[in-house]
């Protein structure tokens, strides 16, 4: 569960090489608007579907990030960094599992980056103009460089074309699973104390520490 969720802001995204111009400058304003924001909030409603398996499923969750520090819960799991360290709640098995920050790997990505991982590992391609809600969007699909590396093989966005912000991601796997990522709400520049972004345990009486 813990790489599901991550699989959320992962599906948020695409890389400038190799990718054609339009959707190139859609996704290059939504970079550069993000890393303005000194903070942002999210909710969103992830859907999984298999025919092969008969799943169909949904989860909510929500996130903070406030510079490369971030909270971000769904389901039983919640991840929590201060960018010094992460922790892994997992509330099932009362475990919490303690790491220190590697910026070098795909597990250390906060959302914040996460919500920008196309500039990194993908081409990306411009679709057509769509309607999702009753809102106009930009529909851009985005191709791993490496297909070998990742258990997808495309992830479409859907891009509103007034706000120029993510409204819906779904990622296509390998084994036939669609996961459908839906953003319910996003507030830009969210007051949250620093605190919100360091594990507490008086918080989560009981719980085991382990520490990579």
């Amino acid at each position: 569960m813990k790489y599901l969720f991550i699989a959320f802001f992962f599906i948020t995204s695409s890389l400038f090489a190799q990718s054609d111009e339009k959707s190139e400058l859609i996704l290059n304003d939504i970079s550069s608007e993000i890393k303005k924001m000194n903070s942002f909030y999210i909710e969103f409603t992830m859907n999984v579907k298999n025919p092969a398996t008969g799943e169909d499923s949904n989860q909510t969750g929500f996130g903070y990030v406030k510079g490369n520090k971030y909270y971000a819960s769904l389901g039983q799991n919640t991840l929590v960094s201060n960018a010094v360290k992460n922790w892994t709640i997992v509330k099932e098995e009362k475990v919490v599992y303690q790491s220190d920050v590697d910026l070098d790997s795909d597990e250390s990505m906060n959302p914040k980056k996460l919500m920008t991982i196309w500039e990194q590992g993908f081409k990306n391609k411009y679709d057509k103009e769509t309607t999702i809600n009753g809102k106009k969007v930009h529909q851009i699909t985005l191709y791993p460089l490496d297909p070998s590396e990742v258990n997808y093989h495309t992830i479409i966005l859907f891009i509103e074309i007034g706000s120029k912000e993510l409204k819906q991601a779904t990622m296509k796997t390998k084994d036939g699973s669609t996961m459908t990522y839906t953003i319910d709400l996003f507030k830009k520049n969210e007051s949250v104390i620093d605190s919100k972004f360091v594990y507490n345990p008086q918080n989560h009486p009981g719980y085991q520490l382990i520490r990579d």
